[in-house]
């Protein structure tokens, strides 16, 4: 793992938990980096998520920092607005950067009053305790129920020289983005405009946090952020775009089967492919709409061959296609042909749902050409516990 170059990463405890591990995490450019952003598609949004769409428009995209607090959503509150821009100003005075370059992102409970004195207490040594080596370390920071970080990492060749790219990400309930999921950062020391950045990152997005979901709850502080400081010198040229914008893609790919993957209560990453659809579009809809089945979960979670909820899921999405011309695979095995049941053996069907990744393929036979993947997880009675007693 080689981190992208002029990049500072730091983590500390400020007492928002209520278990005594880092709470808070710093990433701090050198220089200040060209950045683009995606945020949550909740009509309910935090006041951090607020602060960062301002912020970015203010400074014409230019980023600083970005300042990172677990364990308080700091959403729905009576101060959030006032709290986020107090702990920017303590950091923009400790970091000699611009207020509107101090981008703020919080994760957690919502609806309970941040106190930014907690905050702004620990920032002197967090921004003391900064490393070019600590990423990992902000990465645990910015966890919650997550049970393990989150970090992909991807380097590309160019004709100038070497670029590194490296993303971290939170995230393992409340996921269903329609835009992007909890928190995630990538960094690179490519040289790229913002214009640029933001074309990259959506479409990056789309086949990336757009096509995981854990539970169907979109959050109200889903945060992505791409910064670019060109610490490397290497400025890509317009034929080499292309490469690096597939190195983004794999490193946010890679970050979002995490979150899937690391689903609270989850025992089974389930990769869903459809094929066939009328177009990319009508496809992602019914592959989400079988990600976002409880009964197809369930039925991933008891190892149980129910292709009839995956029909029946793909039918309620709101797209045109034939069941007659539609087959279900599941595991490579046939269980579904032409709209209908196929022959296979149940026992040995189980045992390859016992394993921990689950595949299932659904293909509309005829001229459609429309294509996607999601990415899900399976449920189990831990997401109900879960979940159940997160605010005690």
């Amino acid at each position: 793992m080689t981190l992208p170059l002029g990049y500072l990463y730091s983590a500390a405890y400020a007492g928002i938990r209520q278990a005594a591990k880092d709470d808070l995490a710093l990433i701090v450019t050198g220089l200040p980096a060209h950045a683009a952003a995606v945020f949550t598609q909740n009509r309910v949004q935090a006041a951090p998520v607020k602060l960062c769409r301002r912020f970015l428009k203010a400074s014409h995209g230019m980023v600083g920092a970005i300042l990172v607090n677990a364990g308080n959503a700091n959403c729905a509150t009576r101060t959030g607005e006032k709290a986020a821009m107090a702990v920017c100003k303590a950091a923009s005075l400790l970091l000699r950067y611009p207020i509107a370059q101090i981008l703020p992102a919080s994760t957690g409970v919502i609806g309970v009053e941040l106190d930014p004195k907690r905050i702004i207490a620990a920032l002197p040594g967090l921004v003391e305790a900064l490393r070019p080596d600590r990423f990992e370390d902000a990465a645990r920071a910015i966890m919650t129920t997550d049970l393990v970080p989150k970090t992909a990492f991807a380097e590309v060749k160019l004709r100038r020289g070497v670029v590194r790219i490296a993303g971290m990400t939170k995230g393992s309930g409340m996921i269903h983005p329609r835009m992007a999921t909890t928190l995630g950062f990538a960094v690179t020391d490519a040289h790229i405009p913002a214009s640029h950045l933001r074309v990259m990152l959506k479409r990056a997005v789309e086949r990336s946090y757009n096509r995981i979901s854990v539970d169907g709850d979109t959050s109200t502080n889903d945060t992505l952020v791409l910064l670019a400081n060109g610490a490397s010198g290497v400025r890509p040229d317009p034929r080499e775009l292309p490469q690096v914008e597939e190195a983004i893609a794999r490193v946010l790919e890679s970050l979002a089967r995490a979150i899937a993957r690391d689903g609270e209560g989850a025992r089974k990453l389930i990769t869903i492919l459809v094929s066939g659809a009328p177009n990319n579009d009508s496809a992602a809809r019914m592959a989400r709409a079988i990600a976002n089945s409880p009964l197809v979960k369930t039925a991933v979670a008891g190892s149980d061959a129910n292709w009839g909820r995956i029909l029946s899921a793909a039918g309620n999405a709101g797209v045109a296609f034939q069941p007659a011309r539609t087959a279900i695979h599941m595991q490579d095995v046939l269980v579904c042909r032409d709209g209908v049941a196929a022959p296979f053996s149940e026992a040995g069907l189980k045992q390859k749902l016992d394993a921990p990744e689950c595949e299932i393929r659904l293909a509309i036979r005829g001229r459609g050409k429309g294509e996607a993947r999601f990415w899900t997880c399976d449920f189990t009675e831990e997401y109900i516990r879960i979940n159940a007693s997160y605010r005690t």
